[in-house]
């Protein structure tokens, strides 16, 4: 069974990563970035924030929606999501930034979101064809 859905939605747990490039806010909104552009997403804002003396969290935001990651360098251990809509492969994120966090391990999970026949089914007008429209963002 196929689903049409509006968008995409990767859940990452990424171990054993370099500990001193968790540590640094500037690199991790770097490869953020860089992992948005690899999936040809067009980015429009990325907010990093620092937690001393430990830990990086932050947002990109892409016209297709978002990427987010937590990091804990003291476990070596960062959490990321890949929310992306339209023709924007999230998994081009989720490969690049393994390979620059220099990752050992990942698992992840992927999430179909906007189920269209459920936001049909639960609209209380007609919608007509549900489609992922870049323009109108």
């Amino acid at each position: 069974m196929q689903f049409e859905t509006l968008g995409r939605h990767i859940l990452v747990e990424y171990y054993n990563c370099d500990e001193e490039i968790l540590k640094d806010p500037k690199n991790i909104e770097k490869y953020m970035n860089d992992s948005a552009l690899n999936a040809k997403a067009t980015i429009v804002d990325s907010v990093f924030h620092h937690f001393n003396p430990w830990g990086v969290s932050g947002a990109v935001i892409i016209a297709e929606s978002h990427l987010t990651i937590h990091t804990w360098p003291e476990y070596g251990y960062a959490a990321a999501d890949f929310f992306t809509c339209g023709d924007i492969d999230p998994w081009k994120s989720f490969e690049l930034l393994e390979e620059l966090l220099k990752a050992e391990r990942s698992e992840s999970t992927e999430i179909p979101r906007g189920l269209t026949s459920k936001i049909q089914k639960f609209s209380k007008k007609d919608l007509g064809k549900i489609t992922f429209k870049p323009e109108a963002i």
